[in-house]
């Protein structure tokens, strides 16, 4: 029998030594000499805090040491974008182009219309509206994905506050060049916004403000599209709720019960297309096609159909051709030029914020 002997003895010693390093072996501090900032003045301080506000990319840095060719290239393509992406330009670039294209058309077509018909302007407006600016965008614009043409509640807003002071069906002209000339002071005003580098004004703006208004905007046009949905022919041009649930019953005698069919027909037709879209993805040229879709399909419907069913409000004669120039239609003297200049400012807000 072996006995185990748990004495220190009999364990191995090892010894450890714990090196200090002395004061001679740290290798000596370096004391580096930092200059202080050159004292600016008050006037170079806001130079200083105005250009990290409005230039806060400095645009300027790409012309510094470059030739007058190479300033001169910069500069067309900082002013117009399309210089810039324009020579890598292709084939591929051009059916993904068309196709898309195409599909938005499709949408456009439909919303430029009703659009117009919110700000109580001939239909044809709202086509112009609806194709002009992209045109005018593909030359100028720097993003792929913002959206240019009429707002909705913009149209509305603009709808309701000319016809405070003139009626569209007594004195369509004059609200026809009231129209343009707001139209012409928002994009005034939008334009100053952009030259004078203001767009971030628009981050301050609460979210919880923003939502609420595009909820409260939706409300709103929502309402007034029972105009059409419905067949009214006299409506309120105020937006108030109470307002127009009153129209609504006070002309239901103008209800009309082909309008109402047809309407929600292509109502459920859309949400339908819109479904499959989104549950097969596969599927996604459905929903972008049915809005082009059903506006063939009621036209050929109602060519077909407008004898028998007199009472289907349709949108009525567009012009042949392109419109003359409306320069001549912009109104700078008269009693409504301030109504003009106040929808312009307004509407180019609400344009900005939606």
């Amino acid at each position: 029998m072996g006995v185990n002997s748990n004495r220190v003895e009999d364990h191995p010693y090892h010894e450890t030594t714990i090196r200090i390093p002395t004061e001679a072996a740290m290798p000596p501090l370096e004391i580096h000499r930092v200059c202080l900032p050159p004292k600016q003045t008050t006037l170079q301080k806001l130079r200083r805090r105005l250009a990290d506000i409005f230039f806060p990319d400095n645009p300027l840095h790409r012309f510094k040491n470059q030739t007058w060719f190479t300033k001169l290239l910069l500069g067309l393509q900082f002013f117009f974008p399309i210089f810039q992406w324009a020579p890598e330009y292709n084939i591929k670039l051009l059916k993904s182009d068309i196709i898309s294209g195409l599909t938005i058309a499709s949408l456009a077509i439909p919303q430029g219309i009703s659009y117009a018909k919110l700000a109580s302007l001939p239909p044809i407006v709202g086509l112009y509206s609806s194709f002009v600016p992209p045109l005018i965008y593909s030359v100028l614009g720097s993003s792929r994905h913002l959206a240019v043409g009429p707002v909705s509640i913009a149209s509305l807003v603009m709808g309701s506050m000319l016809s405070e002071a003139v009626s569209s069906t007594e004195d369509p002209i004059l609200y026809l060049k009231l129209a343009f000339t707001a139209t012409c002071f928002a994009g005034l005003f939008q334009a100053s916004l952009g030259i004078l580098r203001l767009g971030f004004i628009i981050d301050f703006l609460s979210k919880a403000t923003l939502v609420g208004f595009m909820a409260g905007a939706s409300v709103i046009v929502i309402l007034q599209q029972l105009k059409g949905l419905l067949g009214i022919v006299h409506f309120t041009t105020k937006m108030q709720f109470y307002s127009v649930v009153s129209s609504v019953i006070t002309h239901r005698g103008e209800w009309s019960w082909q309008t109402i069919v047809m309407g929600f027909c292509f109502l459920v037709f859309l949400f339908t297309t819109r479904h499959i879209g989104k549950t097969k993805p596969k599927l996604f040229w459905v929903a972008a096609a049915a809005p082009l879709t059903s506006v063939i399909i009621s036209t050929l419907l109602v060519f077909l159909l407008h004898s028998k069913a007199p009472r289907i409000s349709v949108i009525g004669h567009l012009p042949k051709g392109l419109n003359p120039p409306s320069s001549n239609m912009l109104y700078f003297g008269g009693p409504h030029l301030a109504l003009a200049i106040k929808t312009g400012i307004i509407t180019g807000i609400l344009s900005l914020t939606v």
